[in-house]
Parts: C-alpha cells; structure tokens; sequence
C-alpha cells in the first residue's frame, strides 16, 4: 500500500486561509509559523485554491509574496509547495538543465522514476512555463549514452502493465551481454530494455539475469560501466524493484554523503510528500536504522528544519 504523508485538510475553508497568509506575511515581521502550518497541512491542490483566494482577496500572487519575504532553503520549500506537481518536475529539470552546471543527479531522480503519464504531463509544463522543449533541452546539455537514456526516458514510452515470462531470459540474455561487450549497439539494447519495459516485465528479467549469470543485475552494472550512464542505469532498476527504497536511499545519500544536499533532501520531500514519502520513511528506517525524522533533525535548523519536519510528519517514537 503507496502512502504519502500530506493529504487533503478536512473543513477546509480556502478563504480563511488566505486571510492567515496574508496576515502573517503583511505583517511587521513575517510569521513563519503559520506559513508552515498552513502550507505543509494541505495538499497540493488545496494550496492552489489558497493561491486564487489570495488572489482574489489581495489583489497580489502568493508566490511572489513568499519568494519576497523569505530567503535561503525555507524559501525553497514553501515555494515548491505551491507548484502543481509537473509544473514542480518541470521546474527542476530546467534549473537542472539551464543552471550553471549541469545537474545529473536531478535528471536521473526525476525522469527514471516518473510514470508514462507523469512525463507526459510534466514536458506540458515545461513547454508552458519556459517554451522550450524538454527532449530538445536534454539534447543540447547532455551528452553519449547518459543523454540517449535520458531522452528514451523522456519519451514516455514505457510498456505498462504487460509482461511476457517467454521474452524474459531473452532479455535478460541481452542485458548480460552488454555487460560483458560494452560495444555502441550493446549500450543501446541495454537502455532500450530498461527504459521501454514493464516494471512487471523487468521483475522477471532481473530474475533471470540472477539465473544466468550468479550476478545481481546492479552488481553487473556496476562493474561494467562508470559515471553518469552508470548511475541512471542503476536508478532504473532501482526505481523498477521499490521506488520508495531508491528515494530512501537517494535521501540518505543527499543528508550523509555530501554534508547536506539541500536541493535533492527539498525535492525529494516535496515531490513525493502525497504518493510514498511514508512507504520511503519505513524504508529509510528499516535500512538505515535511525528515522528520516531524526537524521533531517540532526542536520537542518530553524524554520526550514520545522517545514522539512512537517512534510516527513514523523511519528513520535521517531523524535
């Protein structure tokens, strides 16, 4: 059973929570209490109808209010709560793409664990917010096989649903190859498995790629190719095998590995706060054995460490 962590607020009244809004944001000293209790405890479309209310009431954009009044990490979470989430996706891609570097890890997080429909929509937004073409962007700031990944990914074009057990060993047959060849045409058949078949399919492939050749199918990977091709690779079996542990992990990573990663700690947080962040924190927990709440705790501070918190919405033995 998937379970998010936001869910719709019962009685709720959009009305009243502009006027909250607008009160703790016009005041003297911005109150960023009530910006977090309201914004973390609604969801996603709720804080749109917050959004018009305010219009409506103010006269001004509430996204332009907050990114006036705050600053640093808090500001990027509550701003990215009031996008839509393909806009949200959208957003990261192009900060992730048009940024002054390149952000792989951004692109491999989102396009190897969305669905066929979740693509569909968030390259509408992309088109929307920045008239630009998303395959054409991945394109132009990418590159080799990473960047052939990335734009089969993009396509949306994922079987669903639908497994063959006759074609399983001969895929996985394939896949073991590439391992072992390396060639162009051996990288090319690898990714085209891996971004075009079912999740239910690629279960029974990686079993028989066990079978044939004693190896995990992320092991073989591993030893085979390196960087960024490497890494996306990895994320799609990942990703295929138990989204929530491959954002468990991905989490961990971005909170132990390099200090704190903030960018992929909010992202994470936020795009998956109404779909699996509760799976992703008993994952998180089972693993690594101390709770997502503790660890955020431990290394985030202030207001934006209360906003992280809220969208975990810990238990309390995890305090």
């Amino acid at each position: 059973q998937i379970r998010g962590t936001i869910f719709p607020a019962p009685n709720f009244n959009p009305i009243m929570d502009a006027q909250l809004l607008g009160g703790a944001l016009q005041g003297m000293s911005c109150e960023k209490d009530v910006l977090i209790d309201v914004l973390t405890q609604r969801c996603n479309s709720q804080r749109l109808m917050i959004a018009e209310a305010y219009r409506d009431m103010y006269g001004r954009d509430l996204v332009t209010d907050l990114k006036e009044n705050l600053s640093h990490h808090f500001k990027e979470v509550m701003v990215g709560l009031m996008y839509p989430p393909a806009s949200y996706d959208a957003h990261e891609l192009w900060h992730a793409l048009k940024g002054v570097d390149t952000e792989e890890k951004c692109l491999i997080d989102i396009l190897a664990s969305r669905s066929n429909m979740e693509i569909f929509q968030m390259k509408e937004a992309y088109l929307m917010q920045y008239n630009n073409d998303l395959q054409q962007d991945i394109d132009s700031e990418t590159s080799g096989h990473f960047r052939d990944t990335l734009m089969n990914l993009a396509q949306g074009t994922r079987m669903e649903g639908y497994a063959d057990p006759s074609t399983a060993a001969q895929d996985a047959m394939i896949l073991w190859e590439a391992c072992q060849q390396k060639t162009g045409e051996h990288k090319n058949m690898l990714q085209m498995i891996l971004c075009n078949k079912s999740y239910q399919q690629l279960w029974m492939v990686f079993q028989e790629f066990q079978n044939i050749s004693g190896q995990d199918i992320v092991e073989a990977i591993n030893e085979c190719y390196d960087g960024y091709f490497q890494e996306l690779l990895v994320a799609i079996v990942l990703c295929a095998r138990d989204k929530p542990s491959y954002f468990a992990y991905r989490l961990y990573n971005a909170i132990h590995d390099f200090g704190f990663h903030n960018k992929t700690v909010i992202r994470i947080l936020i795009s998956r706060s109404e779909i699996d962040l509760m799976n992703i924190r008993q994952r998180y927990k089972e693993r690594y054995g101390k709770s997502l709440f503790h660890d955020i705790k431990h290394f985030a501070s202030g207001h934006y460490e209360s906003a992280l918190l809220a969208i975990c919405a810990g238990d309390t033995e995890d305090y």
